[in-house]
């Protein structure tokens, strides 16, 4: 019988394996975006090759019990562009957690859906949909990962190579969309300031293992803190020989090529604000703080979005440093390749985890 693949995280991937996806995802926005044009009512018109309809007549359910602009809005219009259909399933819609358990739910969605896409609260929710699931099971956010996000800001960065090389040309239209090449990206120093929370994380065991280093600042209490899990993940795969982390974070932005932020308070956080907001005082991302700290003078600013005054200043996050807004639209062609062949989980099971690949060699 086969072995079902999962993603939980990006540690779950080899290096390559995630190349593979950005690659996947750089090659159908080229392919995708004429499609989405407006076309014109005269004059000749391009010809335009069709992205692969692998989801013809499949379903994926978007299984989310949090909030959610950009992943949903991301996963609907993929599912769309590959010929499928998404099925929201907020907490209201369904009986999970009310009247039925996340492993009887996991078996008859699964039933009925080609994968399922969870939103979910603590990490241990999405385990068990995983555990009992006849068919695929993505994270699309956890209390510990955020796999999906890591995926839109590598195509982001690889997308701006020439903002970081001079000698890197600018990417141009290709002729013929599958003739486009991901643009390669230097290794870089990216820094992160903020609370140690699901984005950074899959940071941690991404980033280094394809060549770039990580330099971090939290608040010093325990609670801002790598979680064991997390960390154990990190020494497991070598990434913290390429990590800095201390609770300055003027030391933290030194070298750096790249700033990255996200809330200080997570949902369900909320009754934390007055306290969060004092623990983080200092932290907000801003010119004076980035040339205090020495950053390189080209830096360029990334958040996963929702973003708060108090993370960014607009000067930062409205301004020409900022990619923010790239970044969230390639939220978009990156679970676009995670749902479709040759990259991922849904259309096929073609990428299989790590994790997956050794249960398949014990049993």
């Amino acid at each position: 019988m086969a072995i079902v693949p999962h993603l939980m995280t990006l540690a779950d991937l080899s290096g390559p394996q995630i190349l593979r996806v950005i690659t996947h995802a750089y090659h159908l926005k080229q392919l995708s975006t004429p499609w989405l044009a407006p076309q014109l009512s005269s004059g000749k018109q391009p010809r335009l090759r069709m992205p692969s309809q692998s989801l013809f007549n499949k379903s994926i359910a978007l299984l989310f019990s949090k909030r959610s602009t950009r992943t949903r809005v991301a996963a609907e219009t993929a599912s769309l562009l590959l010929g499928g259909r998404a099925l929201f399933l907020g907490k209201e819609d369904i009986q999970i957690g009310v009247n039925e358990s996340p492993r009887d739910t996991a078996r008859v969605i699964g039933g009925m859906c080609q994968g399922i896409f969870a939103r979910v609260g603590d990490h241990s929710e999405i385990e068990e949909l995983a555990n009992h699931s006849p068919v695929p099971v993505l994270n699309a956010l956890s209390s510990l990962w955020h796999p999906t996000q890591i995926l839109a800001d590598l195509l982001t960065l690889h997308e701006h190579a020439h903002l970081f090389d001079p000698s890197s040309p600018p990417p141009t239209s290709a002729v013929k969309a599958h003739t486009a090449v991901l643009p390669t990206l230097r290794p870089l120093t990216i820094a992160y300031v903020g609370d140690s929370a699901n984005v950074l994380h899959d940071m941690l065991v991404t980033y280094p293992r394809l060549g770039h280093s990580l330099r971090v600042a939290t608040p010093p209490p325990p609670a801002y803190q790598a979680p064991v899990p997390v960390w154990d993940r990190v020494k497991e795969l070598k990434c913290d020989e390429k990590i800095w982390w201390g609770t300055d974070p003027r030391e933290a932005v030194q070298g750096a090529d790249v700033v990255v932020t996200d809330t200080w308070i997570s949902m369900g956080q909320e009754a934390e604000y007055e306290q969060r907001v004092r623990d983080f005082a200092g932290y907000q991302v801003t010119e004076a703080l980035c040339r205090e700290g020495g950053a390189n003078p080209d830096w360029k600013f990334m958040h996963c979005l929702p973003r708060k005054k108090h993370e960014v200043d607009d000067e930062v996050f409205y301004g020409p440093r900022s990619l923010v807004f790239p970044e969230a639209d390639n939220r978009k062609w990156t679970i676009m390749a995670a749902f479709e062949p040759p990259s991922l989980l849904f259309g096929k099971w073609d990428i299989t985890s790590e994790r997956s690949r050794k249960k398949r060699e014990v049993s």
